[in-house]
């Protein structure tokens, strides 16, 4: 067994053939045993593993599972043939895999090396073929070793005969009189029917004979006749008696087997005759069958009894040719994966054009499960067709050596082992053929599709990692990336171009590529390119060299003259450049020698402010209130309101129930959660207009009153709250309103005022507390009843001199009695006079209302806070958490790459010299980020995204 490395990078043992002598001894034995046996034998069967297909060593498997106690013992055990199978070598990578290997794998041993254990462990004939290797190896069957043809029928639910198709299958309704031998009798009726013969005298007795058959099958063609258009055709038959001839017996069973007819059956069964019941029939007839060996169905049997009876006449036995197979009869041939791969490495164009065609749609459509490792020489295959297109454009016809002679100086000879270093240098001297890029001859655009597609093929493999990891060691891929993208620059070459830079791409993360190597020059060499789709794949390839890899991708030796490029393409409006130029630059300043090749090819001052401009990019404005104190709701009082005098004079003007209805909008407010007694609000209605009882208006009484509360009120309702003690009684409520704080008036649903003029100062405060609607009513309020002045019609008063305080609540600035004029102090008392509410034009009572905000809700408190947001993802630990993401978390880490590594340049120690000998202070840092630290800290304070990454850019800055 060879060590391999499997999943985890752990040895294991892959299985193989130990070809020693006892091996062949026992391969001979096998051979003999089967064509004695007249069985078809396979010496070394082939089974699918994770590591390709193995060769199956038919004498260790046949001492495993002695070992384990035999074929018979290893069934019982659950997965014991995955067990065996992984202890001889064979792997699989998935529980799927391993069924199928398993299930293989005992089914090699069942067809080839069951029979020979019976016969060699136990010294006894196997049982035979048609039981054991004819059929699958099933555990249903039972155990082999006491496997014969009585059990196995028996086990498998057939009988001796063969099972009946649809058509011969009786109804399950139908009897069948198997004791019946003339067809020419009647069949019985249904058994709830008895069964009443015929007693005339014209009725002919019952004979068996052989001309009953054809009555039979008269009788049974012809369902659709009469009853007595049969009994005319049975009395009218010849009757014959011949009883020992032989084939008379055959034909009675042939005729009990198939019954009687079912066309009649009696009109009258209360007249059916009771003798029939105690009638019971014959049992059929079993014919077993026995199979017959025939050059079809088993050819070696045949050839051996030929043989033998060529040898019983005295003709010597000669080899006769075999005849040929015919094809698409009990062989289906390979599947379509291995008929592409040999249809590819046999050299046919025609196959050649075949293979391509189905692997570039097999490709495509199964990559996640099409891969090299599972098909041995496919990679290789499809090498050498792209290596064909050289011969297209120069002389030269490329040809892999996979022996290493490092004497050999053939130019077209590539090296399959090491990759070929100098593969630039054979391409620059290759001699080219005159082509036309818009006109090609019928035989050149062949040979190039089908080149094409063989270089498809291999890109769109390339994109399951497992193919990226396997082509990744074979060099021959590299050698053909560097030929094809040294194509000379024609438009029909453009395709195999792009796929070849794709197949690159999946392949550079798995790859180790120093400064000299052929394929990390090719790359460079493409970002002088114009196309953009060029310049993308290649920065992409060369950004993810050594990405899986524990080695550091250096990017040495990169020209001038691309990262002029590199810098240039960031000022373009394209995200998908711009992303892939900062990646390259946080691959290249990672290292500190390209950080010095940087400050001489470019000017590094213009290109930190771009880089700090980025990390804007793509960013928004954004808005949130962030609740401080969440809103508050008063709890509600039994107290209510007393009603405005100008309401109170209207209302009492009012018939009800209009007066009720409108003294409810006016003094209480929907609240489901709260409630008040009807005692309560019972009492405060009387107090308003209890004394309209005497007069000629009318009243509700307290029941209609309570009644009205749950029209006004929607929500509004009646509810009797038990007491919870003996020494509590129950309390009369309304569920779902509350007293209003502020009267409003039902018409235009504007909140009354209330006036906190203190008329008693001292220690028992009171205020006035009347209602008014509006700041004017209650400045004319304020002035007239508690200042003592008279306005006029028109709002006039008279400017003198007054001797007057401010009393109103809280007020401080005419605390005292003052002597002033009247116009400042009235200014003054407008202060505290509620505005006039305003309506929106249009708007009408209903919006109003809706409008108008709770009064017994105090409203949260919030602050409302800004800031810029970038492009973020998710953590896939913390799916809450957001993380920058994109160009400017791209542009920040260049930053901060620049700003750690360029203290470390020669340039650095050059630029302080200077400074010292007479310049301002500070290095490259102070020179590259002063100018942008205002713009840094704004970023830090206002993206929070990015303010671990900025906050770490400062401290690099400000330490130097």
């Amino acid at each position: 067994m060879a060590p391999n490395r499997g999943p985890g990078n752990k040895d294991l043992y892959i299985h193989e053939i130990d070809r020693t002598a006892e091996y062949a001894e026992f391969i001979q034995k096998l051979a003999a045993f089967h064509e004695k046996r007249g069985t078809s034998f396979e010496p070394e069967p082939r089974l699918p593993t994770i590591h390709g297909h193995v060769t199956v060593d038919l004498l260790k498997l046949y001492n495993a599972v002695i070992a384990k106690g035999g074929y018979d013992e290893l069934n019982k055990v659950q997965k014991s043939w995955g067990t065996l199978a992984a202890e001889l070598g064979m792997h699989h990578s998935d529980g799927k895999g391993v069924g199928q290997l398993s299930f293989q794998l005992k089914q090699d041993f069942y067809r080839y090396l069951v029979a020979y254990w019976v016969h060699d462990q136990y010294n006894r004939e196997p049982p035979p073929k048609e039981v054991l290797e004819h059929q699958s190896c099933a555990s249903k069957y039972g155990p082999v070793l006491t496997r014969t043809v009585e059990n196995f029928k028996a086990s498998s639910g057939r009988s001796g005969v063969e099972t009946p198709t649809r058509d011969d299958r009786q109804g399950e309704g139908t009897p069948v009189s198997g004791n019946r031998a003339s067809g020419r009798l009647r069949e019985a009726p249904p058994q709830r029917i008895p069964f009443q013969p015929e007693t005339g005298p014209s009725r002919q007795p019952r004979q068996t004979s052989h001309h009953a058959t054809p009555a039979a099958s008269t009788n049974a063609t012809h369902t659709s006749q009469t009853p007595q258009i049969q009994q005319q055709h049975s009395h009218h038959l010849p009757q014959h008696h011949n009883t020992g001839s032989a084939l008379q017996a055959i034909q009675a069973q042939q005729a009990a087997l198939r019954g009687a007819s079912s066309s009649f059956a009696p009109t009258n069964p209360d007249i059916a005759s009771r003798l029939s019941e105690a009638f019971e029939p014959r049992p059929p007839i079993s014919v077993p069958l026995r199979p017959v060996n025939t050059p079809g169905n088993n050819a070696a049997e045949f050839a051996k009894r030929q043989r033998q009876l060529r040898m019983a006449v005295g003709i010597p036995d000669m080899q006769l040719p075999v005849r040929p197979a015919i094809p698409g009869i009990s062989f289906e041939g390979p599947n379509i994966y291995l008929r592409c791969l040999q249809a590819l490495r046999s050299g046919i164009p025609a196959e050649q054009a075949f293979a391509l065609n189905h692997l570039v749609k097999i490709s495509y459509e199964r990559g996640d499960k099409y891969k090299f490792e599972s098909f041995l020489g496919l990679a290789e295959g499809l090498i050498e067709k792209g290596l064909e297109i050289s011969s297209l454009f120069y002389q030269i016809d490329w040809q892999i050596s996979y022996f290493n002679d490092p004497e050999s100086s053939d130019i077209a000879t590539l090296d399959g082992l090491n990759g070929t270093s100098d593969i630039l240098e054979r391409v620059a001297r290759l001699t080219p053929k005159p082509v036309l890029d818009h006109m090609q001859p019928a035989e050149f655009s062949d040979r190039l599709l089908r080149i094409t597609e063989a270089v498809l093929t291999i890109r769109n493999m390339v994109m399951l990692v497992e193919n990226a990891i396997y082509m990744a060691d074979v060099y021959p891929l590299k050698d053909l990336i560097c030929i094809i993208l040294h194509l000379p620059n024609l438009e029909m070459l453009v395709e195999v171009k792009h796929f070849a830079l794709d197949t690159a791409e999946q392949l550079t993360p798995w790859l180790m590529l120093g400064s000299n190597d052929p394929l990390y020059r090719t790359l460079l060499s493409q970002l002088d390119s114009t196309d953009r789709g060029t310049i993308l794949t290649s920065l992409r390839a060369i950004s993810r060299i050594s990405m899986n890899l524990d080695a550091t991708n250096q990017l040495q030796n990169v020209p001038a003259v691309v990262l002029q490029n590199i810098i240039n393409w960031l000022l373009l409006n394209d995200e998908e450049l711009m992303d892939a130029c900062l990646d390259f630059l946080y691959q290249y300043t990672a290292v500190v020698a390209n950080v010095e090749s940087l400050l001489k090819a470019v000017n590094m001052e213009h290109v930190v402010p771009h880089l700090v401009r980025l990390l804007a990019h793509g960013a928004k404005r954004v808005k949130e209130d962030r609740v401080l104190e969440p809103e508050q709701k008063a709890p509600a009082l039994e107290e209510i309101a007393s009603l405005p005098p100008d309401l109170h004079e209207k209302l009492t003007n009012t018939d009800e129930p209009q007066r009720c209805f409108q003294w409810l909008q006016s003094l209480f407010e929907e609240d489901a959660s709260s409630h008040i007694t009807q005692i309560a609000i019972w009492q405060a209605y009387q107090s308003s207009f209890g004394s309209l009882a005497s007069g000629s208006r009318n009243m509700l009484s307290a029941a209609d009153f309570i009644r009205n509360v749950s029209q006004v009120f929607s929500s509004a309702r009646a509810q009797i709250l038990r007491r919870q003690r003996p020494a509590q009684s129950d309390l009369f409520i309304i569920e779902g309103i509350r007293a209003r704080t502020l009267p409003i008036n039902p018409e235009t649903k504007e909140e009354y005022s209330p006036c906190r003029w203190m008329i008693a100062k001292g220690p028992y405060l009171k205020k006035c507390n009347q209602f008014f609607l509006g700041g004017e009513m209650m400045w004319h309020h304020v002035l007239t009843d508690h200042l003592g002045v008279s306005v006029g019609e028109k709002g006039q008063i008279e400017d003198k001199e007054v001797n007057a305080s401010c009393d109103w609540e809280d007020c401080t600035k005419y605390a005292r009695q003052t002597q002033t004029r009247l116009s400042p102090l009235a200014r003054h008392l407008k202060t505290h006079f509620p505005s006039p509410q305003k309506r929106v034009p249009g708007e009408g009572l209903e919006s109003a209302a809706k409008r108008q905000r709770k009064a017994y809700v105090t409203p949260a408190k919030t602050m409302s806070l800004a800031w810029e947001q970038t492009i973020v993802t998710t953590d896939e630990k913390d799916p809450k958490v957001e993380q920058a993401a994109g160009i400017p978390l791209s542009a920040v880490l260049v930053l901060r790459n620049i700003a750690r590594n360029v203290v470390k340049t020669e340039s650095e120690e050059q630029l302080l010299k200077k400074h010292e000998m007479g310049g301002e202070g500070g290095g490259w840092n102070e020179k590259l980020f002063r100018p942008v630290m205002a713009r840094l800290f704004e970023v830090m304070t206002e993206n929070k995204v990015l303010a671990d990454y900025i906050t770490s850019l400062l401290q690099l800055v400000q330490d130097d």
